[in-house]
Formats: structure tokens, C-alpha cells, sequence
């Protein structure tokens, strides 16, 4: 497990609060049926599945965190697969934001309508370790550029030095609106506050962590601890 490091100094505090829900005509469609395809963006991340399920399972992750890319491909696809789909367990992902690679990452991961970010989060985790490989080699030139100028700026050439544009360009989003989202300093700034906000209320130490139903898991960081305890939930 990884300690969760939060760079005060990177953002302003500049709180933004949204939330997306499913409509009462998309909820009564789903009830009953399939909730895999069920996406709803929150204050701090996306719920996937029902929303009202009566068990809620809560990840906090980092996309900068190998640990959590090592759950991506173990736990993912079996929550989504298995648990999801009938409508007794919603799966919310929230960022614990660690730096500002991290928060690059998070803003084109919300990049497009809230029925994206399922695809856009697995196309990060997946690619996970190549991208983090071209992070450590980075020059010192490349570096500067990630701690000078706007916002926009800096989460740019952080995009344009991992390769984050031909990523988001798989999931048929373009630079020109790779760039939009990029440059959104209040929803960049909305998700580090939302961050913080979550640090202090769950008392999260590292990614990724869980919270089932209200309650921080302790000592719960993978798949194989994480699923005897959401299969007891159930």
C-alpha cells in the first residue's frame, strides 16, 4: 500500500460540487434488469450500477498507484461482471488525489459524458505501467514544464510528455477535447478539494482503500481481501 501524498501547495481551494443522477425514466427502465450500464457521475468521482443498491461499495484510488492498477485488473472486472449487474451492489470510484501526474489523469478520465468514464478509467489502469515508465525517465526540461505556467498548461505537457493524448484518443476523444478538460481549473481544483475532504473524513492512508457501506475497511487493499467482505455484505 501506498501513502497518500497531497500536494497543498499545487491548487487553489476553490470548491466546486456537482452531482449527475440517473433520470426517474432511466431508473425505471433499469429496475429489475441489467445494471451494468449504469453510470452516474458524483461530487468526486462516478457510480457505477444502481444507485440506490443496498449495498455501496466505495473505492478510493490513485492513478499514479501500482497497487491500484494491480486491483484495476484483478477486482474490476469481477465487480463490474458479477456484483453490479444486479442491482444489489453500486460501485463508486473516487481519486485520492497524490500529484499532479495523478490529477492529469483524473481530468481526461472525467473527459466526456459520465457513460465514458467506465472506458477511460480502464484505459489508464491498463496502460498503467508504460506510462508510469515514461514518468520516471522524464527529463529534467520535461519537469519544468510540469511546475510553470497556468494550470492548463502544466496538465498539458504532463498529457503530451505520457502519452495521455493517444490514449484518450482510443476512446474517440480528441485533443481539441482532451484540451477542454485539461484546461477545467475548476473541476481540477474540485477534485482536489473533494480529495482532501475525503482524506479527513474516512481517515484514508493510502490507496487504494474501501469503504463499504459507510465503513472504512482496514487493512483492505486487494481484490483477495476485498471480496470475502463485500461477499459478506450481500
Amino acid at each position: 500500500m501506498k501513502k497518500a501524498g497531497m500536494f497543498a501547495s499545487l491548487l487553489a481551494a476553490t470548491a466546486v460540487t456537482f452531482t449527475l443522477g440517473a433520470s426517474a425514466q432511466e431508473r425505471q427502465i433499469l429496475k429489475g434488469g441489467n445494471w451494468s450500464a449504469m453510470v452516474a457521475e458524483t461530487n468526486g468521482g462516478h457510480t457505477l450500477g444502481n444507485p440506490e443498491a443496498k449495498t455501496k461499495l466505495i473505492e478510493f484510488m490513485s492513478y499514479t498507484c501500482s497497487h491500484c492498477a494491480t486491483f484495476a485488473r484483478e477486482g474490476d472486472g469481477a465487480i463490474k461482471l458479477i456484483y453490479v449487474p444486479t442491482g444489489k451492489v453500486s460501485y463508486e470510484i473516487r481519486h485520492l488525489v497524490r500529484d499532479p501526474v495523478d490529477l492529469t489523469a483524473s481530468l481526461l478520465a472525467h473527459c466526456g459524458e459520465p457513460k465514458k468514464f467506465p472506458g477511460n478509467h480502464e484505459a489508464f489502469m491498463s496502460r498503467h505501467n508504460q506510462w508510469m515508465e515514461k514518468a520516471r525517465n522524464t527529463t529534467q526540461a520535461q519537469r519544468s514544464r510540469w511546475q510553470f505556467g497556468t494550470l492548463g498548461a502544466r496538465f498539458q505537457a504532463i498529457a503530451s510528455d505520457l502519452d495521455f493524448y493517444e490514449i484518450m484518443e482510443t476512446r474517440g476523444i480528441s485533443r481539441i477535447e482532451a484540451d477542454r478538460c485539461l484546461t477545467d481549473e475548476a473541476k481540477a481544483n474540485a477534485l482536489a478539494d473533494t480529495s482532501r475532504a475525503d482524506v479527513q473524513k474516512y481517515g484514508l492512508q493510502g490507496t487504494p482503500s474501501f469503504v463499504l457501506d459507510g465503513e472504512l475497511l482496514d487493512g483492505t487493499h486487494s481484490w483477495q481481501a476485498l471480496q470475502p467482505k463485500l461477499d459478506s455484505a450481500i
